[in-house]
Parts: structure tokens; sequence; C-alpha cells
């Protein structure tokens, strides 16, 4: 069913240069939270769902891609994902995959200390524009072809730059997925809400886990930090595509998108209103 509400690009909060730094970096730990999450009222995390996702709609081909996180802001749900995919492979008997954290404005700091535990995850230092993907980075000297991740990020392009970067992909890659937390719905402004509402009384736990004055200052003292995850979250909701709305950008982005398809669905993790909605785009396969 399409959404009551047509797309609105408007502003982030967390996108704005004049946004500190040091509270970007916790808001983008809020996020991984938000990904990583398994309360009792969820069968999996969103980071596990989407892992299953593309387990199930990449299927035979999943071993031959290389994995490419291009908005990986602190890590996201991919260090997850990829041991999710690799565990499936191994109980498989395939050889494990390679995932590659890169963005525009790279967090090395963040991705350093996921990357030590996962010897299959590694990352780009350099800044890497989703639009004009640097040869080295899709060009694969391991017989592997290049795959597409946009966690919680494709929403953030306006028209004009998604369709540059499908143009990109098409000329360059395999195939992209696209995983967002939200949609144009009531439901997601509930889901957003209740986020808000969890980092507000969940700050004091995690300020000690991660040794953060900061973070408890900023949610319970002055509670910056949550107004920005909900903020953002709302208007997250506002910008994010329909899965029809990602195909017609695709098949007007310039390149030639004749034998792609696109897949999507929208799996629940948490009841009643928390969804993890997918757009899946890559060439038909054969047989």
């Amino acid at each position: 069913m399409a959404p009551l509400i047509p797309r609105f690009h408007l502003f982030e909060i967390d996108d704005q240069t004049w946004f500190p730094a040091f509270l970007r970096a916790r808001v983008q730990d809020g996020l991984t939270r938000a990904w990583l999450s398994n309360t009792p009222l969820q069968s999996q995390s969103p980071a596990s769902l989407s892992a299953q996702v593309l387990i199930k709609q990449l299927n035979t081909s999943l071993p031959g891609y290389t994995y490419i996180d291009f908005c990986a802001g602190g890590g996201g749900p991919t260090p997850s994902i990829a041991r999710t995919v690799n565990a499936h492979l191994q109980s498989q008997g395939s050889d494990p995959v390679r995932f590659i954290l890169t963005d525009l404005h790279p967090n090395v700091d963040a991705w350093e200390q996921v990357a030590q535990k996962n010897p299959l995850l590694t990352y780009e230092r350099n800044s890497v524009d989703a639009s004009s993907a640097p040869e080295y980075l899709v060009k694969r000297e391991d017989g592997t072809k290049p795959f597409r991740l946009f966690n919680l990020a494709f929403h953030h392009f306006d028209d004009d730059l998604a369709k540059d970067i499908l143009r990109d992909t098409v000329e360059t890659s395999e195939g992209l997925a696209i995983f967002e937390l939200q949609d144009r719905s009531f439901a997601s402004v509930l889901a957003v809400t209740f986020l808000g509402i969890g980092a507000f009384f969940s700050a004091p736990f995690f300020a000690l886990k991660w040794r953060s004055p900061a973070t408890f200052i900023f949610s319970c003292l002055i509670p910056i930090l949550p107004f920005v995850l909900m903020f953002d979250g709302y208007i997250s909701a506002l910008r994010t595509r329909t899965p029809e709305e990602v195909e017609t950008l695709l098949r007007s982005c310039g390149a030639d998108t004749s034998k792609w398809e696109v897949k999507s669905g929208s799996e629940m993790h948490l009841w009643p209103c928390g969804y993890l909605n997918w757009v899946i785009c890559r060439p038909v396969r054969k047989g």
C-alpha cells in the first residue's frame, strides 16, 4: 500500500557540519545499538534479519560477492551481518566472504575496533564517494563481484545523488541492498519515539559501559542525543522511499538497467511497530 504522506527531503541534524563530531559519534553509536537490539519483544535483531534477507535472496550466489558498505557510519549492522552470513556459508561448506566498511567521512577509530574482532571485515581509510566508487575498490582481484550495502543510508540522498549512485552501481557493481528501519507510516513514528525514549533511559548504562561522561551528560542532563535520534528519525521516515520509488530512480538513472530486477520486502523485528524494510537490485539471474 502506498504511503499516505509524500516524500520530503528535509534536513537531519546529524548531517549538518555544525553538529559537533563527538555528539555525531554518539548518535552513530545509538543507531548501531538499534541495529543490534534484541530485546525479549524481538525474535531477532534488525542486523540478524538483514543477514537472513541476504542469505535467502542471494541464495547460491551469496559466496560470489564482496560486500561493500558505502555509508558505514560507526560500523552499524555490517559486522553482525558479516558474522551471520559467514557462519551460514561455513555451515554449507563454502568459503567465507569479505565485507568492507567505507564512508564519505570515514570513522576509522570505530572501524578499527570492530575489524580487530573479525578478520574478514576490513575498512577503507580514505573518503569514498558512493556515486563515483574508486576502481581499486570495485575491481576485485579475488574473482568475487562487488555488492553494495546501504544500511539506514539511502534515504540521505536526494533524487539526483541517488540516481548518480544507482548509475555507478549498475556500471561497476553486481547489485545493491538497501536496508531501512523506518518508512512513511504511523508505525514508524511509534518506533522512532520508542527509540528516543529507550536512548534516554539506557544512557546511564551505556555511559558506564563506554566510559563516556558525555553520553550521560548529553542524554540525561541535557537530552540532546535522545532529541537528535527522535528528530532525525522522524525526518528519516519522511525521506525514505518506497520500493517503487527506488525502482523509478533506477530505471531513470542513465545506465542500462534492462537486465536488472528489483525485489523488496518488510520484516517485523519489534512488535507491533518495528520493521526492517529492504530493497535488493541486481542483474537477473539465469536459469
